[in-house]
């Protein structure tokens, strides 16, 4: 007997992401809106007075100005979706990794099936992310579960605490 995973399972909760945010003193989310993370998770940030969004044209923008924002003692993540990522590369390897700032990714990851992880995906760009964060040296951890949401404000505090780069991937896109 076969099971549908997608019923099966809880959807991913975009209130228990900003919670978690919450819980780490994110103050501020940069963002190019993407079609993964916007109805779930950018608009409920848009409207939360908790969060200050700030909208950028390039991916690249929003590391340079996540980047500025820790030099004043602000916590912010960059909420971009995969291809944005690839995008930024070189920013997220200056800034990020050489320079070690804790630029936090909260990357969405396009039509990824909710399955398989995302070294498994059919979609190149999916199935792409992880190798490159290895090659990187990029700490990341993949978001499919309501209980791994709860987990991002730990894996914030950690990167803040030892000014180091993490990445968490939302493996589903997050529901209102």
């Amino acid at each position: 007997m076969s099971t549908n995973l997608l019923n099966d399972v809880e959807p991913l909760s975009g209130s228990r992401i900003t919670s978690s945010l919450k819980a780490a003193g994110i103050t501020h989310v940069l963002s190019v809106p993407d079609i993964s993370t916007s109805d779930g998770l950018l608009w409920p940030v848009s409207r939360d007075p908790a969060f200050k969004l700030i909208r950028v044209c390039k991916e690249d923008e929003a590391i340079g100005i996540a980047t500025g924002l820790w030099a004043t003692g602000t916590r912010s993540v960059v909420l971009i979706q995969n291809t944005g990522f690839f995008y930024a590369l070189n920013a997220i390897r200056v800034l990020a990794m050489e320079y070690e700032q804790p630029i936090c990714l909260l990357i969405g990851l396009l039509l990824k099936e909710p399955d398989k992880p995302p070294q498994n995906s059919a979609r190149y760009g999916v199935r792409l992310v992880p190798p490159v964060l290895d090659a990187l040296g990029l700490s990341y951890s993949t978001i499919d579960t309501n209980e791994q949401a709860d987990g991002i404000a730990a894996g914030l505090n950690s990167a803040y605490c030892h000014s180091r780069p993490h990445a968490f991937l939302l493996g589903r896109s997050p529901v209102a």
